[in-house]
């Protein structure tokens, strides 16, 4: 069977209706000057910092600009995986209100998702104030968009994790103010650089780790908690490096930054699920501009914020307007009543199949899993990559070496419903939804999610297309062990594990010009065009 590397990229757009709002939105700063917003955007971190209370770390930098700006504690995301919580924070919206919720959709023509019509992006509303914009890094966005109209400058193509900007020397900008930029950084992800390390200053010291509590005492995952600190301690660093460059090139006088992360760490129970590890992040702003009321240096604020609010605060620090149909919120109003609750999401992730819907108080969190026949622990791509610990966790549950508490997360079958209450049980390990004393906080977040999800249209109790899953199939071939890859299998029988992307493989640079390109035969060196009929069954 031949094997090739997809190289799809285009831009178009679908016209549907789109939900009214009808918020808040006009609390813009008032300052003269249009300020600079600067995104330092992590991946896959959680809130492990000095400044977040944890010692084993050393992180002056980021604890610096903690000082100089205000520390949010209760900061979760719309998703617990990447594409899908970029896909909302980046529009404002929760991914599944427009069907953008599964994992690294839209990476062919005829998986293709398009936005509203009248919905723009963050960027796009940016651009159209006058404002240069750009993102050092992956976007990593579930629909079709045309870069050009989000961002300016030039930009690579990854056949699976999509789009991504050519890097800016941050002191180019000079004369491009006012600007709304993002730098992405690893953050957790550091771990995946061959030259880790050797990159680490000074590592934590591992036998002062504690773990959580639904983590067995097991040398490969203190190990990979570990790295977790090590990551961003040289996550740190670059910080460092990326301030010193702004007030070098005096860039900071009139900016604000945004250090946040897309979601929390890789670990069991965390990336991907819709407990706190998955969801809570940290998020510091600091406002560099002189005369600024609104965020007081050194200062920690308490109140519920969600992933959503980041783009229109954003927004709304610049004066801009924000559009009624967004459903992130402006922070910093004091007309608007304070978030009562985050909800988030988690649908396919790479390969592996799921619907969970999570609520989130400052006191409750409510979890709904509605495919409870599958276990928490289904394969995913970390079973994929033989990801150590991941492999630890199901022999210690096999061999029975897992406590009751441990064991929870490895178990065959999964509740429909889970309610904790936070403050008596941060990590979320007594399910209180069969619990009679707590009857009425369970038919409460019951509503509120049955609301949400009529409200929004969640896209997600329709299914994904079969365009979607195709895609899917044809890439992770016999690891996509979900029921709904059956009928694919015998509808495209030549097509299973056709497509491959490589990890190693370096982004191809797209042509000013470009508008689309076919998919690339591999053996042949050379593109082809390639159409993949459902099998003739005789």
């Amino acid at each position: 069977m031949k094997k090739f590397i997809l190289l799809i990229s285009f831009s178009a757009v679908l016209i549907i209706s789109c939900k009214d709002n009808s918020a808040q939105k006009k609390d813009g700063d008032q300052n003269s000057v249009k300020p600079n917003i600067l995104w330092i955007y992590l991946e896959d971190t959680a809130p492990l910092m000095g400044s977040y209370g944890e010692t084993l770390v050393a992180t002056p930098n980021i604890d610096s600009l903690a000082m100089k700006g205000v520390l949010y504690t209760n900061v979760y995301m719309p998703a617990p995986v990447c594409s899908a919580s970029r896909s909302s924070i980046i529009t404002g919206m929760m991914a599944t209100t427009f069907g953008a919720q599964n994992h690294h959709s839209s990476r062919t023509l005829e998986s293709a998702i398009y936005l509203p019509e009248n919905l723009k992006t963050i960027p796009e509303l940016f651009k159209e104030e006058g404002y240069f914009t750009f993102n050092n890094g992956k976007d990593d966005y579930n629909f079709i968009y045309d870069r050009r109209e989000l961002y300016d400058q030039d930009y690579t193509y990854h056949p699976l994790y999509g789009k991504g900007g050519v890097r800016l020397d941050l002191a180019t900008l000079t004369g491009k103010e006012p600007f709304f930029g993002q730098i992405q950084m690893y953050g957790g992800k550091e771990i995946f650089n061959s030259k880790f390390k050797e990159n680490v200053t000074s590592p934590v010291d591992r036998s002062k780790i504690q773990l959580p509590p639904y983590l067995p005492d097991h040398p490969s995952i203190v190990e990979e908690y570990a790295n977790h600190l090590d990551a961003i301690q040289i996550t740190d660093e670059k910080v460092g490096e990326i301030m010193a460059k702004l007030k070098e090139n005096d860039l900071l006088k009139n900016t604000v930054v945004f250090f946040f992360s897309d979601h929390g760490m890789r670990l069991t129970r965390n990336k991907q699920f819709l407990y706190d590890g998955g969801l809570h992040v940290p998020l510091i702003i600091a406002d560099f501009r002189e005369g600024n009321k609104k965020l007081k240096s050194g200062s920690v604020n308490n109140a519920l914020v969600g992933g959503l609010d980041l783009g229109t605060s954003s927004m709304a620090l610049a004066g801009i307007p924000v559009p009624e149909y967004m459903e992130g919120r402006n922070i910093f109003s004091d007309s608007i009543a304070p978030r009562e609750y985050v909800i988030s999401t988690r649908d396919r992730c790479d390969f592996t199949i799921d619907r969970i819907r999570s609520v989130r108080s400052k006191d409750y969190k409510y979890i709904r899993n509605f495919m409870t026949d599958r276990p928490y622990s289904q394969p995913t791509y970390m079973d994929f990559d033989k990801v150590e610990f991941v492999g630890v966790m199901k022999q210690l549950h096999a061999e029975g070496k897992l406590n009751e508490v441990q064991d929870q997360f490895m178990s065959d079958e999964r509740p429909s419903e889970e309610l904790y209450d936070l403050k008596a049980d941060p990590f979320e390990l007594n399910n209180l939804a069969g619990n009679s004393d707590y009857s009425e906080e369970l038919t409460k977040y019951r509503s509120v999610l049955d609301q949400w999800i009529v409200e929004t249209d969640d896209k997600g109790q329709y299914g994904e297309s079969e365009a979607g899953l195709k895609f899917m199939l044809g890439i992770w071939g016999k690891e996509c062990v979900n029921p709904e890859y059956n009928a694919l299998r015998e509808k495209y029988a030549n097509f299973e594990g056709s497509l491959i992307y490589l990890k190693s493989e370096p982004s191809i640079k797209m042509d000013p010009d470009f508008v689309g390109t076919p998919l690339f035969d591999v053996n042949a060196n050379q593109p082809i065009h390639i159409k993949i009929e459902p099998s003739v069954k005789s």
